[in-house]
């Protein structure tokens, strides 16, 4: 587990662009019965969050349709509610980072760490964007 003084700089900079932060699993089950369309960052100590992964989340949200609920569970740290929201990934195996777009509590777009690595912040973007026109 990593220090709090560690994560919470990585955590803020995605909770004040108006993501909500899920701790626990009980806060995901939540979360995935909302209606409408819900973004679930799984956040990442890892140099492609900070690089890519985060800023191109953050980034998305310039885009004319966004998802209705912004929510991030943080890998390594909060376990319970990571895991919890990876149960709602499935078929696709733990990544981290990674990035899920739900409709209804349906996975409808994912981002594996895979498809975030070498990619620009500005990629990671465009590819969300798309997702939202789609789905949202």
């Amino acid at each position: 587990m990593y220090p709090e003084e560690l994560v919470k700089p990585m955590r803020d900079e995605l909770v004040n662009a108006g993501f909500k932060a899920l701790y626990t699993s009980d806060d995901v089950t939540e979360a995935m019965s909302l209606k409408g369309t819900t973004l679930v960052m799984v956040n990442s100590v890892c140099g492609c969050a900070a690089g890519t992964a985060r800023p191109g989340a953050i980034a998305s949200l310039q885009a004319d349709k966004k998802p209705t609920n912004l929510t991030t569970v943080f890998a390594g740290v909060e376990k319970e509610s990571t895991q919890k929201a990876r149960e709602f990934m499935v078929p696709f195996p733990p990544s981290s980072p990674a990035i899920a777009l739900f409709k209804d509590g349906n996975l409808v777009h994912m981002l594996e760490r895979h498809h975030i690595e070498g990619r620009s912040a500005q990629m990671i973007a465009q590819n969300l964007a798309q997702a939202y026109e789609e789905f949202c």
